[in-house]
């Protein structure tokens, strides 16, 4: 059965209602921030941080993809971990934990040492995007969910738009093993700020008004705990369209964010031989261009769906719009001007931003009661980009010594994110498990 949007009409007969909600949205659009600031630092210092400990392109491939072994491997065990110890003390471990080893960073002098935080830091974060479904789906209504998830995921990029000045800055003054110890700091004490902040609805100070509003929306209130993971039950999952197709899409979405992410500054230190303070600053428009995508992208979504539109297409046209967008990356590859080229990957970004709408796709087609398993799936298939794209750039720089064949081989995978959406994603509607 077709997903409807609350009418105006009963919207309205809410008036009164608190906003506890949006107090919940703006924890978890911190704690992205500062989850993409920890597992992104890495690039930002990898210039310097290559001469000093000697790595070439290929290894600083490795050291790049080493998180998102472990991150991509702990996202069922950590989806099942949050479907039973719930969101806050989940989110609270996790952030304390990525905090510390993003502090530990600043301390090695090898690359075993490197690798091992890296590994460490990818199980810590593990929780971080499946949670962040989670509190989205518990706390609004479906008409709101693509924007709020927009709101959260633009501290992906945000963080990196307007701090890339700053941290390129401290870089050139303080050195890059500062950079770790600031990010890993701020994330020690969110973790305090979000374990006395954060409440489920019915223990927030949220009045009935607002509870009443966000329950006739189709918000999932009552999320009971689960006592025993049911591996059967994820294999089910795993068999049906509707995973595989927003699995193989997110991956291919997620492989134009690792790109800048991770081998973007390098891109511009040795592509473009920009200097330091050169590419803090235009560093600048694609992560800003990245995040109003993301919000356009949301709102979009949502005003299609209080239109009447079918979720089909509300919630898969700005996916597939931003995919086929993203792949225009490979037009970098032909132009000298450095401003052109900051256009095309801002637009390309701007699009990936579109296409980060993934999640709110979760929240609609998870089975009841597996909004976590459902999560660690997805966040799984999507983060074996960042074990597959920095490896994939870094052969491709290491044996060329060329950006060409890697902008080329990450518009090729937007193209095909864009086919898996288009073909077998089939119906919106949540998964009903035998």
């Amino acid at each position: 059965m077709a997903v409807q949007a609350m009418p105006e009409k009963a919207r309205a007969s809410f008036m009164g209602a608190t906003r506890q909600r949006y107090v919940m949205l703006s924890l978890i659009a911190t704690g992205t921030l500062i989850n993409y600031l920890d597992r992104t630092i890495l690039g930002v210092a990898a210039p310097a941080l290559t001469k000093e400990l000697g790595i070439n392109a290929a290894l600083m491939g490795v050291i790049f993809s080493a998180f998102s072994w472990s991150y991509a491997a702990s996202q069922v065990p950590g989806g099942a971990f949050l479907d039973r110890f719930g969101t806050r003390l989940t989110y609270c471990l996790s952030v304390a934990f990525w905090s510390f080893f993003t502090l530990l960073q600043a301390f090695v002098h090898g690359v075993g040492a490197l690798i091992g935080l890296r590994l460490a830091l990818g199980v810590a974060e593990s929780p971080c995007f499946p949670a962040n479904s989670r509190v989205v789906a518990t706390w609004f209504p479906r008409d709101e969910r693509a924007f709020a998830t927009g709101v959260y995921t633009v501290g992906e990029y945000i963080g990196l738009a307007f701090l890339s000045p700053l941290l390129f800055l401290a870089l050139a003054t303080f050195g890059w093993r500062s950079l770790f110890v600031g990010a890993g700091a701020i994330g020690l004490l969110f973790a305090i700020v979000w374990w006395r902040g954060y409440r489920e609805p019915k223990e927030s100070r949220a009045n009935q008004a607002e509870l009443d509003e966000i329950v006739a929306g189709g918000a999932l209130l009552d999320q009971p705990p689960v006592q025993r993971f049911d591996w059967s039950a994820a294999g089910k999952l795993l068999k049906t369209r509707q995973m595989w197709g927003i699995c193989l899409g997110q991956f291919a979405g997620n492989s134009t964010l690792v790109f800048f992410l991770t081998w973007f500054p390098t891109y511009l230190a040795t592509e473009r031989h920009m200097d330091w303070l050169k590419i803090g600053f235009f560093a600048i428009a694609p992560f800003i261009a990245a995040s109003v995508g993301v919000l356009f992208g949301g709102w979009w979504s949502d005003r299609m769906l209080r239109q009447g539109k079918s979720p089909n297409v509300a919630r898969k046209l700005p996916i597939i719009l931003g995919l086929l967008l993203a792949s225009t990356i490979i037009a970098a590859n032909f132009v000298e001007s450095n401003a052109a080229v900051i256009a095309i990957l801002s637009l390309a970004f701007f699009a990936q931003g579109m296409a980060a709408l993934g999640w709110t796709l979760v929240s609609d087609i998870a089975p009841e009661g597996m909004l976590g398993v459902t999560g660690g799936i997805f966040n799984l298939a999507a983060n074996l980009a960042g074990i597959v794209t920095p490896l994939v750039v870094g052969g491709i720089v290491a044996a060329t010594g060329s950006f060409f064949y890697a902008l080329a081989f990450i518009g090729v995978v937007a193209l095909l994110g864009a086919l898996a959406y288009i073909v077998v994603l089939g119906d919106v509607k949540r998964i009903v498990l035998d």
